[in-house]
């Protein structure tokens, strides 16, 4: 039997998630979730964001997690980073790596960074020069937000994706990923998109990230992960959502993710009763807010884990 490659799950409830709900969850808390996510086998957590307080009150906190996070060994701190400001944020607090958001919609960037994504492009090459100059290790991942269609403005073109992919490259970026921010995509779409942006982007090419808004959130990772993409955001619980993306809550749920491929023997070293644990102390935390996904109602089948 071959061998198939790892699967690389980066949680990003404490910021993905936590953007979208009012509440503000207590630092000791978020610690724990932290903590609690480490111990499931999870390696990559996204565990805040370097914005305003008054914008995202709810991740005003993030320099402190970022330290608890550090204290766990092996594992990469990702927090999103919005602008030069932020990104000095970041490496003063020694994030393992930034996650630079840039809009392929014209629309969705304007309402969301209130710059043009050209304009982004420009910031996150002024990014690269600073992350430089301090001689800091931490990476630049582009993440692009509504590659695959905006609920403000429609279609978006996919050379224009490819377009705005070359020129983060060429400003300094070290990874990109692809985001299926409000639910549009198919699974065939997907596997086009990638594999165009795969021509162009290469190895550099790294992360997908899908919501299940309109229920082919699974599909979409699988049609990645066909397409080559071995690593992938998710939330336990299958929270989140944009503020400037009218009706898309809900990102693909970590547990279901994590159950998709080992259903498929693809290994992830996450761990399904600890996952489920967390859940539950999500519940408590986060009571009154709607938690998403398929696998907690169900359970794993009897014949998980039997030879095919």
């Amino acid at each position: 039997m071959t061998t198939l490659d790892a699967v690389i799950v980066r949680e990003v409830g404490l910021r993905d998630g936590l953007q979208s709900i009012a509440r503000t969850v207590p630092t000791p808390h978020k610690i724990q979730w932290l903590q609690a996510a480490y111990a499931a086998g999870l390696r990559e957590i996204e565990v805040g964001s370097f914005v305003p307080a008054r914008l995202l009150p709810q991740l005003a906190d993030t320099a402190a997690v970022v330290e608890a996070a550090r204290a766990l060994p092996d594992l990469v701190t990702s927090v999103l980073v919005p602008n030069l400001k932020g990104a000095q944020a970041a490496l003063d607090a020694r994030a393992d790596l930034m996650l630079l958001p840039i809009s392929a919609s014209h629309a969705h960037s304007l309402a969301n960074l209130r710059k043009t994504p050209d304009e982004v492009v420009a910031e996150i090459g002024r990014i690269r020069a600073l992350r430089d100059a301090s001689g800091s290790p931490c990476l630049l991942e582009v993440g692009f937000s509504t590659a695959f269609g905006c609920t403000l403005q429609g279609r978006v073109d996919e050379n224009e994706v490819l377009r705005l992919v070359q020129a983060v490259l060429d400003a300094g970026a070290d990874r990109v990923g692809l985001a299926d921010t409000v639910g549009y995509a198919d699974p065939l779409h997907v596997a086009r998109l990638f594999e165009r942006c795969f021509a162009v982007a290469g190895d550099a090419l790294a992360c997908g990230h899908f919501h299940d808004t309109r229920g082919l959130g699974l599909a979409n990772v699988y049609a990645a992960w066909q397409a080559g993409v071995r690593r992938f955001d998710a939330c336990i619980g299958g929270i989140g959502g944009c503020p400037h993306a009218p009706g898309a809550s809900g990102n693909v749920a970590t547990e279901d993710v994590a159950y998709l491929f080992a259903s498929m023997g693809v290994p992830t070293g996450l761990a399904f009763d600890a996952l489920m644990a967390l859940r539950g102390c999500m519940g408590q935390w986060l009571e009154g807010e709607p938690l998403h996904g398929s696998i907690w109602r169900a359970g794993l089948p009897k014949t998980m884990g039997e030879p095919a």
